[in-house]
């Protein structure tokens, strides 16, 4: 009887270690499974490249407070020495809020002093309201290969109105200064290193200047290379698919010709702030104003040094996110 016993112990004993091994095997595969499933995070630093916008939503019950300024022409016929090389004039700035109302959705708030060029655009105190919906999130394992973001923004001109009834001042009613942004924010994370955006864009403005154009379509590409663990470099670029009869009209009748937004920079995080020191040839910020209306070249000298500052505060611990 002893002999049986301690017979049965010994093969308990010695498969015990197998089955076990085959358990905990399995139970790392579940969760290694699991682990690719995962969102990708961290796609980008912050809803902003430059220009473009990012993927980026903000947690739930985060605020994040953001400054943008962009300087003068740099060289060209207004730069140099003279302005500082742009530094003493500044051609927009924005003052923004954004609050996250769930982790998929944001909205912003906030005022540009504007970039009127004085000749397809007038405008200047421009007041916003925007929101962004995550509708994708990138995965790990690709089973999601891409993360999908709507924007869109309203924006509303305070500028006082004109009596030159050929430009975009000349308001009859309120809705005159009012203009929309609508826009796919499509990216994905290659790499710890590479973020790649597209940005299909829609523009629509109720009131414009003669022969310019009320809707206007324009397709983004941006993206982030990292270049060490808290430096990368940052670019974006803007298409507008403008007609051939309002280009010819503003080249033949004012010498006047729109350029496409191109804009590089440095990216650097500092704790809790994302800081970005940029150079672009777009002397407006809101989408609203620098796609449809840029007219500086870069060949020309006419770009300049710009910066944006963001810092976010969670205004509420969000507890759901946590697994009791």
């Amino acid at each position: 009887m002893m002999r049986n016993t301690f017979t049965i112990f010994l093969l308990i004993s010695c498969f015990t270690p197998v089955f076990s091994q085959t358990d905990m095997s399995e139970l790392f595969k579940d969760s290694l499974q699991s682990e690719k499933s995962n969102p990708v995070i961290s796609t980008f630093k912050s809803p902003r490249i430059i220009n473009a916008r990012t993927n980026e939503t903000l947690h739930k019950y985060d605020l994040q407070f953001m400054v943008i300024h962009r300087f003068g022409d740099i060289a060209g016929d207004f730069g140099g020495l003279s302005s500082f090389y742009g530094l003493d004039n500044s051609t927009d700035i924005l003052i923004g809020f954004e609050y996250g109302i769930s982790d998929q959705l944001s909205v912003g708030i906030g005022r540009t002093k504007g970039a009127p060029n004085g000749t397809s655009t007038f405008q200047s105190e421009l007041f916003f309201l925007d929101g962004k919906l995550r509708i994708l999130q990138q995965t790990k394992d690709n089973h999601i290969p891409v993360s999908l973001t709507l924007f869109g923004n309203s924006v509303v001109s305070a500028t006082e109105e004109s009596d030159l009834v050929t430009s975009d001042t000349s308001f009859d009613k309120f809705g005159d200064r009012m203009s929309y942004t609508s826009q796919l924010i499509l990216s994905r994370k290659f790499s710890d290193q590479l973020s790649l955006v597209l940005l299909p864009t829609y523009i629509h403005r109720n009131l414009v200047t003669y022969q310019d154009m009320n809707n206007l379509f324009a397709l983004g590409i941006g993206g982030r290379l990292k270049v060490s663990r808290r430096m990368a470099v940052v670019f974006d670029y803007f298409h507008s698919f403008r007609s051939q009869e309002s280009e010819d009209y503003f080249l033949r009748s004012k010498k006047f010709e729109f350029y496409n937004p191109l804009s590089v920079g440095l990216e650097i995080e500092t704790g809790g702030h994302v800081f970005s020191l940029d150079f672009t040839n777009s002397t407006a910020i809101l989408e609203n104003q620098f796609i449809p209306s840029t007219s500086s070249n870069w060949g020309d000298g006419e770009f300049r040094w710009g910066f944006s500052i963001s810092r976010t505060f969670t205004l509420k611990e969000n507890y759901e996110d946590y697994d009791w």
